[in-house]
């Protein structure tokens, strides 16, 4: 085994053609113009004889020879722009027979092995409409028979590279029929299989970061099929790990959703509270998406309906008791404790924000109980990320004076580097666990203040670095908000760190 007999996936792709003709230039074009004269033949008996398939069959094999040849260029995407340039791409897209072709064609390791070359192919589908007419297509084809169940499978594929090579199409393609046939083909009752897992992962793909497609899903009354589908996990199990898989899709498709203001008026009419909330007292893997599903929904002053009613369907009785202990078993569902306590703190801390009158007295009662355990609880969680965060932040110091000593410069990025990682550590969950002592220090109820403060004391904790640790959350406050908002935040989070 030598370094030079490594081959790169192109490369190996073409010996599988090696016992074909040399390709090149000349060879390529020579087979894009016969695939066209042939193409054409066929499109001209096929509208001469409608009803008579035995006189276009002849020229529908030819077709279907040469298209099994051009798989070939799909080992050279240097050469792709002839494809383009021989208006090759158009004719393809009029073919329903060519969606192996194309799922090669776009194979993500080719695409990046000539960026060139597949800009100018994903420019000339896309200008083809070519999503749209893979819907269509998709939409005539009956997964009852395999070769057609395996046509779906390979069109997803086809979106899926082109998603991944260029993302900014995402809303396009939603917009081409393709949102409304994920939600179809997501409520239809069929068994459970790698086509429906497949529609789950694209759905969570179009979704990422972009709102216009949240928006369109919300309008299509998207998030009443997610919960519809997610429902079915309230009592029970994913029967295998692709069905997990599937869920857990479903549940980062919701969670992507509920970033959009309006999607959470849905989510609240949709009684997605009420679903979130039996998944918790129900103990099944599902418990803890529903939990980083809560968080998201109750975030924000976009969040307040939510939090009130939350309150109203006695989801208190249900939050405590995860805050009070971590579940041991979640190995399964491959979250961490750290995560896992980041959404109750969260949760926490959005309902402290939001809740206003008669919710917000029973969500402080909630800390007073028995004798003030989740008051210990809380302070608990306090010292246990402090000192998380306090030996990120001495191994951070080591390194920064290890890199002024070798004379390299701590730039911004470098800077924004050590700021994850610090929020790695738990630094963000800190913040929250911070927050949530403030707010109830301010409450107005003097056992929840002396509790914190005595617990402080007796730990030999620090009001000063309380403080600090909130300045601190204060200033990274309000990503994506607008400038007042962001000021008004920051000073009412001031205000209560000031009377701390």
């Amino acid at each position: 085994f030598e370094l030079g007999t490594v081959k790169s996936y192109s490369e190996q792709r073409a010996a599988l053609f090696s016992n074909a003709e040399p390709v090149d230039e000349s060879s390529v074009k020579k087979m894009i113009l016969t695939f066209e004269k042939r193409s054409y033949k066929n499109q001209e008996l096929r509208i001469k004889f409608p009803d008579n398939p035995e006189k276009f069959m002849e020229s529908e094999l030819d077709l279907n020879d040469i298209i099994q040849e051009m798989h070939v260029i799909a080992t050279m995407p240097d050469l792709y722009h002839l494809l383009v340039e021989l208006n090759a791409v158009h004719s393809l897209l009029g073919l329903l027979t060519v969606v192996d072709l194309l799922q090669e064609l776009t194979d993500i390791d080719t695409l990046h092995e000539s960026e060139e070359g597949a800009e100018v192919l994903i420019d000339a589908l896309l200008e083809g409409q070519v999503v749209a007419l893979l819907v269509q297509n998709i939409e005539r084809l009956d997964e009852q028979v395999k070769e057609e169940a395996d046509g779906i499978y390979n069109t997803l594929a086809i979106i899926e590279n082109m998603a991944e090579f260029r993302p900014g199409l995402c809303t396009e393609a939603a917009q081409q029929g393709l949102m409304q046939w994920l939600l179809k083909r997501i409520k239809a009752k069929m068994p459970f299989d790698a086509n429906k897992l497949y529609c789950s992962e694209i759905l969570a793909i179009l979704l990422q970061n972009n709102d216009s497609t949240r928006e369109l899903l919300g309008e299509m009354d998207g998030i009443d099929v997610l919960l519809q589908q997610l429902s079915v996990f309230k009592r029970h199990n994913p029967s295998m790990a692709e069905e997990q898989e599937m869920m857990e899709n479903l549940f980062d498709a919701l969670c992507s959703c509920l970033m959009l203001p309006s999607n959470r008026d849905r989510f609240l009419r949709g009684e997605g509270l009420q679903l979130m909330n039996l998944m918790l007292r129900e103990k099944k893997m599902s418990r803890t998406s529903a939990l980083k599903v809560l968080d998201h929904g109750m975030i924000g002053p976009e969040g307040a309906d939510n939090c009130h009613k939350f309150v109203d369907i006695l989801g208190l009785r249900t939050i405590f008791p995860v805050f009070m202990r971590t579940p041991k078993k979640m190995k399964k569902t491959g979250a961490s404790e750290k995560e896992h306590e980041e959404h109750v703190c969260s949760i926490i801390a959005s309902m402290l924000r939001n809740l206003k009158s008669q919710q917000r007295s029973r969500l402080l009662s909630k800390f007073t109980e028995n004798d003030c355990e989740k008051v210990d609880r809380l302070m608990e969680l306090y010292f246990k990320y402090l000192e998380a965060v306090q030996q990120a932040d001495k191994r951070i110091e080591g390194e920064k004076h290890e890199m002024v000593r070798r004379g390299e410069i701590l730039d911004d990025s470098m800077e924004d580097e050590f700021y994850l990682r610090r929020l790695d550590a738990g630094l963000f969950v800190l913040q929250l666990i911070c927050y949530i002592m403030v707010e109830i220090s301010n409450s107005g109820i003097s056992q929840l203040q002396q509790r914190v403060h005595q617990i402080l004391n007796l730990r030999g904790g620090s009001v000063k670095l309380v403080r600090h640790i909130m300045r601190e959350y204060a200033e990274s406050i309000g990503d994506g908000k607008s400038d007042e908002f962001k000021e008004a935040e920051r000073k009412r989070i001031m205000d209560l760190v000031d009377s701390f």
